[in-house]
């Protein structure tokens, strides 16, 4: 089975992480967001890539080739300019097979690929939606079903008194290539907005995977910083690190000064120098090759690689991105930070 994944958005909110990198491209404990859904893919025994791309295309490209080196067979497929969530897939027709896997290349979640391809060959759908649960589901597009967990409606954005229903579509998909004979050609689909409903006034069966325990779109940079905390939790299945509450990984490449203060969780990369009397955690992530001064101070903060952290300087609740350097005894707080400037996180 192939997947294709819909890599092409801007990444507006996400910026100015995503000033200069597509949202895919954005590092998740030092390695592409793409890269590491592509690793939980393989896990489930998928490796034939389809990528979507748009915005910065030869990013994506230049750094995963054909697949080879990560062990899948990768094909490319550009818009000219964005054609939404169904005319992407569309776009892509000729590199998909008789049954197919979608997902939105901006999200980390738990599913279970393979319960969920059992879970689709069972219901005979013609498509699968995964779904989350949220809170406050008037924000979203709601997704109501039966008894049998096949989609009766999608509301857009109910209040409270118009849906019963807190399931939200998650971004990943099973779908039979019959679906591409109702999504137009030349112009910008929506799936949500036009594909799915066009396939319930058809009756067509759409059914609803409600397994999703772990489910995060990185929109925001917030967003981006909560996905690395809940990482040191333990509650994202990436990486093969055991985290888990207040676990310490230290690389064995790192130089940690014995005076440091080290308070889990904490992840620090290869090649990093944390100084003397520096306190790194909790909720810290420190990429490779990064560098912590004497007495400096990194809590609740993503650190990307080569960042230089001088004596004295604090670093909170921010993002530090590649070849930054935080000049002697500043502070720097709920901000992400570029080699330029910086810029406030909303909270």
């Amino acid at each position: 089975m192939k997947a294709l994944f819909l890599a092409g958005g801007l990444g507006t909110r996400l910026r100015p992480i995503t000033n200069d990198l597509p949202k895919p491209m954005v590092p998740i404990m030092g390695k592409p967001l793409l890269e590491r859904n592509i690793e939980r893919l393989k896990s489930f025994g998928i490796d034939e890539i389809v990528l979507s791309t748009c915005y910065k295309p030869h990013k994506i490209d230049k750094y995963f080739e054909d697949g080879k080196k990560f062990g899948v067979k990768i094909n490319y497929i550009t818009e000219e300019s964005p054609l939404g969530t169904a005319g992407a897939i569309k776009n892509a027709e000729d590199f998909l097979g008789d049954t197919f896997l979608v997902f939105n290349a901006d999200i980390l979640s738990d599913i279970d690929i393979a319960d969920m391809i059992r879970f689709h060959k069972e219901k005979g759908a013609l498509a699968t939606i995964a779904v989350t649960r949220v809170d406050n589901p008037s924000a979203y597009g709601v997704i109501e079903h039966d008894d049998d967990s096949f989609i009766t409606a999608f509301k857009e954005k109910p209040q409270p008194h118009e849906s019963k229903s807190n399931l939200i579509n998650a971004g990943v998909y099973i779908f039979e290539r019959e679906i591409l004979n109702y999504i137009p050609t030349g112009r910008a689909v929506s799936v949500e907005r036009e594909t799915y409903p066009l396939l319930l006034e058809k009756a067509y069966k759409i059914a609803v995977y409600d397994k999703c325990n772990y489910w995060l779109d990185l929109g925001t940079p917030g967003k981006y910083l909560k996905v690395h905390k809940d990482i040191l939790k333990g509650l994202v299945p990436i990486c093969n690190y055991d985290f888990g509450q207040n676990c310490i990984y230290i690389n064995d490449s790192a130089k940690v000064d014995i005076s440091a203060k080290i308070k889990g969780p904490v992840y620090i990369g290869e090649n990093v120098e944390i100084g003397p009397a520096a306190v790194v955690g909790p909720n810290a992530v420190l990429f490779d090759n990064a560098v912590v001064g004497m007495g400096a101070k990194v809590v609740d903060s993503v650190v990307w690689d080569n960042v230089n952290v001088e004596s004295g300087a604090k670093v909170i609740n921010s993002v530090v991105m590649s070849n930054c350097k935080i000049d002697k005894d500043s502070e720097k707080y709920n901000s992400v930070l570029t080699e330029n400037f910086s810029q406030p996180i909303a909270v």
